[in-house]
């Protein structure tokens, strides 16, 4: 199994460049859609509904503080297999031209963020878990 670090560096590799944020969420949709197309979570992380929408802090720990990402030397893109390579690529053909703030909004809007969000304030801090469960039932309806 690929580890967060991998799937990053990997995003990485295949689209250049991009902000923090973006990452994050590429992440966050990887292994949703893992959940549903492979039936098996991508990555074992964490994942949280923080304010600006769904974060991985094991992520979070390297790059805060910095808004553009070039590199991730924390992580090895060759280590994901075949199906994995599919599943981010396939994520990455539909979300990838978005912008990170378009992603953070369709994550607003979306059940497994809103429901791990319960009883916080728009802008309140929280470190509450999306759970799989939570991203499969939801993605795996749409």
């Amino acid at each position: 199994m690929a580890t967060v670090h991998d799937v990053a560096a990997y995003i990485i590799k295949k689209i250049g460049p991009l902000s923090a944020m973006k990452l994050q969420k590429l992440a966050y949709y990887s292994q949703a859609w893992s959940l549903v197309w492979n039936d098996r979570q991508l990555f074992r992380a964490r994942i949280e509904a923080w304010a600006n929408g769904p974060v991985t802090p094991e992520l979070y720990r390297y790059h805060r503080g910095t808004f553009r990402i070039s590199e991730w030397p924390h992580g090895d893109a060759g280590k994901l297999n075949l199906e994995e390579r599919r599943t981010v690529d396939r994520v990455i053909k539909f979300y990838g031209s978005r912008s990170s703030q378009w992603l953070s909004d369709l994550t607003h809007m979306e059940t497994p963020w809103i429901m791990a969000r319960r009883g916080l304030a728009p802008a309140e801090s929280g470190t509450q878990e999306i759970t799989l469960s939570s991203m499969s039932e939801y993605y795996g309806g749409l």
